[in-house]
């Protein structure tokens, strides 16, 4: 509680103003921006966990604080006391009538104005358009998604593993990673935590790590970051088709807590909700990579069997069924050694990519994985790769080997899609981009 004139006040969020109507109460809050007549200013007023307007009546106020109402710079941060009122004309319902205000910090010449800004320029000082309505909603959603993640898989019985960031193997080849020395030795940043996940998945049976991963992928496309993060669940005495249904309700269970849960968020966003149900509908469709193929010759695309799919196959391939559609068993060429061919087809592996409708593509990736040791031991050679790097891994199938199965999502593109953004870049807090570690 704060004292007012001998009365205690008590101190609350934006968030929480539907608690305190018609009640007197303090807030600590940013000036976002303002506009003042004669008679009446207007704040609009921000403290982290919502955005809402401040209004100072004239009559109501003494002249000081009139001036300064009139006076604030945008992000000057201060104390405000009012009361609480309803106002169902505005986007977030409730609003104060300031009666008090105490600046904390100055701010001056501010660079994020309310006009239009360039890409770069926002990017530049993404430390402070984090501020503004529509990044703050983007990460509000984000960490919605995260906090629903760890529900869904301490409901479902798994055991969080943290794998490390720093790796003397690569899941996928050493191609496009970063690489750095590790005292007498090479390392790696981590471009996946799958093969951990594996070891932990023989351990506690079901487990997930989420964490940072990094792809030295010189690639400018909306959909790629070079630093993400990734949700990764390893599952044993798992088969694929089991694997698919956790990954379809993991999605739909995501979807359906966003729309509970940041409602005002997706408005800010301007996010349709009712297309959003639609992602909610289990089961999604499931087709092969043949029928993939063939459906995508028969509408006019020119590829052959083998080759991985684009962008515009994969919008095309989503959209057609109008919700995330999985996609099984790719060529072996185009897919990592540690998944398991399929028992009838020596050109193809037991994997799935989950594509996303909108244009947004592969959300997940996943496979059951091998279990033998010696068919493994052969994929880690023809794959290039040093066997001594995988020993420990290959031990996996030495010591009670089990039928397993994982996938991957990342974390910035499934955002990127469920809040219907252009760039991936919009989805993370401090987007590292091809040309861009700043700030």
């Amino acid at each position: 509680m704060l004292r007012d004139g001998g009365i205690d006040l008590e101190q609350i969020n934006i968030i929480d103003a539907s608690k305190h109507v018609d009640e007197k109460v303090k807030i600590g809050v940013w000036l976002t921006n303002k506009r003042s007549s004669g008679k009446i200013a207007f704040l609009q007023l921000r403290d982290g966990t919502a955005f809402f307007q401040g209004v100072v009546l004239k009559k109501a106020v003494d002249e000081a604080t009139f001036e300064l109402a009139k006076e604030l710079r945008q992000e000057t941060s201060m104390w405000i006391t009012g009361i609480i009122h309803q106002d169902d004309r505005s986007h977030f319902g409730y609003e104060i009538e300031v009666e008090g205000i105490e600046v904390i910090g100055e701010s001056e010449d501010y660079p994020i104005t309310p006009k239009e800004h360039g890409v770069d320029f926002l990017m530049d000082h993404r430390h402070l358009w984090l501020r503004s309505s529509k990044p703050h909603a983007l990460m509000r959603i984000r960490n919605e998604v995260i906090r629903a993640t760890y529900e869904f898989y301490n409901k479902e019985g798994f055991t969080k593993i943290d794998s490390p960031i720093l790796t003397g193997s690569a899941p996928e080849g050493t191609t496009d990673l970063f690489h750095t020395e590790y005292f007498d030795r090479d390392a790696y940043l981590s471009q996946s935590g799958q093969l951990y996940a594996e070891a932990g998945a023989m351990a506690f049976n079901k487990v997930f790590t989420f964490g940072p991963t990094f792809r030295a992928e010189k690639s400018k496309t909306r959909r790629h970051l070079i630093e993400f993060w990734m949700i990764e669940p390893e599952m044993a005495f798992m088969h694929q088709e089991e694997s698919l249904e956790v990954q379809e309700q993991y999605v739909a269970f995501l979807v359906q807590n966003v729309i509970d849960h940041c409602a005002a968020d997706l408005k800010t966003l301007g996010r349709d909700v009712d297309v959003l149900k639609k992602y909610t509908q289990l089961p999604y469709p499931r087709i092969s990579y043949d029928e993939a193929i063939d459906l995508l010759k028969q509408n006019g695309f020119d590829l052959e069997w083998g080759v991985d799919f684009g962008s515009p196959e994969e919008t095309f391939l989503a959209d057609h069924f109008d919700k995330p559609v999985f996609v099984l068993n790719y060529p072996k060429a185009i897919k990592p050694f540690y998944m398991k061919p399929h028992p009838t087809r020596d050109d193809v592996y037991i994997c799935a990519d989950l594509l996303a409708p909108e244009g947004y593509g592969e959300i997940i990736g996943g496979s059951e994985r091998e279990v033998d040791y010696d068919l493994l031991l052969e994929q880690v050679k023809k794959a290039g790769l040093n066997t001594d790097d995988y020993s420990w891994y290959l031990d996996l199938r030495k010591y009670g080997s089990v039928p397993h199965s994982g996938f991957g999502m990342g974390l910035e593109r499934f955002l990127t899609w469920i809040t219907g953004e252009e760039h991936v870049r919009e989805a993370i807090p401090f987007p590292r981009l091809l040309n861009r570690i700043y700030p």
